[in-house]
């Protein structure tokens, strides 16, 4: 057991070196102060001269950038525009900047003032509008490492602009770009390259609602102007368009108004208003349904995959509405032959009774008859001889024709064929149109 003297005199050192401790924590965070104002003074430090080059050569300041993908909030087909908040990062080397890191304890000093620092002049050359996040404090730092690095990230949200190519729409894909470039400096002051191993990085889970990101690629795109060369750097984001939305909101739907307006088919041709009324509202159904679709979509000069769709269905629509008319129309005439038919038979009938009552009127007068057909006897044998018979050969039986025999009006055989013909066709046109585009999809895809 220690005596009380000496667990006192280990108090008293323990209390001792705790004291020690703080006091080189606060000197070390006295000599960051000490280092910045010492590096950034100033007679030291000019903020609106680059950098020199590698090595300390003449050469253009190099500037490393990399991105990371938090959020892409909407992709807008109507105003070709897409939107997306990142954490955009660059380093490049200031020799300026070197400073002594006290035996590796101050690994980087961090700045939120960027105007004290030369900083690169890049600027996002697709952007429609971009903001910064201040909440709680400005979301954007400098560290500067004692080898004269300098790292800089801000988070920041921006509308980019992404022309797309809407023909094979909605069973597209869509390339949007992200572009910087220099705005003064040209490429023998300034040059920028993607970091190296992972230049661009996408928060895992990235939920798009109506598409999914295939992968992205990173390139150059310096451009040249009539002031000089400018470095650039693009990443190209590549979309692919959910096709399960537009399946359960355009495709069934449409499929289902068509077979909807073949109902009037196997309605009775005299049922005039149910017909009418079922041909008027799919067609209208459709029409609404075409015009919600245009709504949604820029005004283009090309004709888009569902402009395809939408265009057919609603000529079989309109189709069995003409095809009601067709109908009607051989039924009216039908009946017209029918009465015609008729009254001709009623007009023989009273002729021939006519004919009769003038003959009993006559009394019993008679008179000789020539007959119609020359005897036997007064024709040479050579004559009957030379005679021959003509006979139609009878025909082959037509299944076609034997089964609309059964259906003795032309309105009602329109009916029958149109049973089966539409179906056939609208079956033949999504063979050709889904072959055709999924085709050409996946060739785009490649």
């Amino acid at each position: 057991m220690l005596s009380p003297q000496r667990s006192l005199l280990i108090t008293i050192i323990c209390l001792a070196q705790i004291c020690w401790c703080l006091q080189q924590k606060m000197n070390y965070r006295e000599k960051e102060k000490q280092v910045l104002d010492q590096i950034l003074g100033p007679s030291s430090y000019d903020a609106r001269i680059r950098p020199s080059g590698e090595n300390g050569t003449d050469g253009p300041a190099i500037v490393r950038v990399n991105l990371f993908v938090r959020s892409i909030a909407t992709i807008s087909d109507i105003k070709m525009e897409y939107s997306v908040q990142l954490t955009f990062r660059e380093q490049w080397h200031d020799e300026r900047l070197k400073f002594n890191d006290f035996n590796g304890k101050i690994k980087y000093l961090t700045l939120t003032e960027s105007n004290r620092v030369w900083m690169p002049d890049l600027f996002f050359s697709n952007e429609k509008e971009g903001h910064f996040h201040n909440i709680i404090m400005p979301n954007v730092y400098i560290r500067i490492f004692p080898h004269g690095s300098v790292l800089y990230s801000i988070r920041i949200s921006l509308t980019l602009s992404c022309p797309m190519n809407l023909k094979l729409y909605p069973l597209d894909r869509q390339i949007c770009s992200l572009r910087m470039a220099s705005y003064g400096w040209t490429t023998d002051d300034l040059v920028f390259l993607w970091k190296e191993g992972d230049p661009v990085q996408v928060v895992k889970n990235l939920h798009l609602p109506r598409f999914t990101l295939e992968k992205f690629l990173t390139d150059y795109c310096n451009s040249k102007t009539n002031t000089g060369e400018y470095s650039c750097l693009k990443v190209d984001l590549r979309f692919k368009r959910e096709f399960s939305y537009y399946l359960i909101q355009i495709y069934i739907p449409c499929c289902m108004l068509v077979i909807v307006s073949w109902v009037s088919f196997w309605l009775d041709q005299s049922a005039v208003p149910a017909r009418v009324s079922l041909g008027v509202t799919t067609l209208l159904t459709m029409a609404t349904q075409t015009s919600g679709i245009n709504a949604s979509l820029p005004p283009v000069s090309y004709t888009k995959a569902i402009d395809v769709w939408t265009g057919v269905c609603l000529t079989f629509v309109f189709g069995a509405l003409l095809e009601f008319a067709l109908v009607n129309y051989a039924s009216r005439s039908d009946m017209h032959r029918d009465n015609m038919q008729k009254q001709r038979r009623q007009c023989e009938l009273e002729h021939a009774a006519q004919l009769e009552s003038e003959l009993l009127e006559d009394g019993g007068a008679t008179f000789q008859m020539k007959p119609l057909v020359r005897r036997p006897g007064d024709m040479p044998m050579e004559k009957i001889r030379q005679c021959e018979v003509h006979m139609q050969q009878p025909q082959r039986p037509n299944c076609c024709r034997t089964w609309l025999s059964k259906f003795p009006t032309r309105s009602k055989r329109i009916d029958v064929i149109s049973r089966i013909t539409f179906p056939l066709v609208f079956a033949l046109f999504n063979l050709t149109y889904w072959s055709t585009y999924l085709f050409r999809e996946n060739s785009d895809g490649e």
